[in-house]
């Protein structure tokens, strides 16, 4: 019964994991290059845009991202959010 409930809490919890959204108002290098599409340098331009433009207020604002076209847009839309 033990390891029944540690599978079901171990598959809960990396589910849950899995379908979360990254913030790209406070996400690091390394969290944004979870996200397709997206490798350190263009990580690194994300954080620095947000650092000389304030946060995102939309997702569609990282279209204003250098490397980040309408495609990586578009496969990014479902990954990110803006939420605090």
């Amino acid at each position: 019964m033990k390891k029944a409930l540690f599978a079901l809490f171990f598959l809960l919890f990396f589910a849950t994991a899995t379908f979360a959204k990254v913030n790209i108002n406070t996400a690091t290098v390394q969290e944004l290059t979870t996200l397709p599409g997206i490798g350190p340098a263009k990580a690194e331009a994300i954080i620095k845009h947000r650092e000389a433009n304030g946060p995102f207020k939309t997702v569609d604002e990282l279209g204003n991202v250098k490397g980040v076209g309408p495609k990586t847009l578009q496969d990014l839309r479902s990954e990110v959010s803006t939420d605090n």
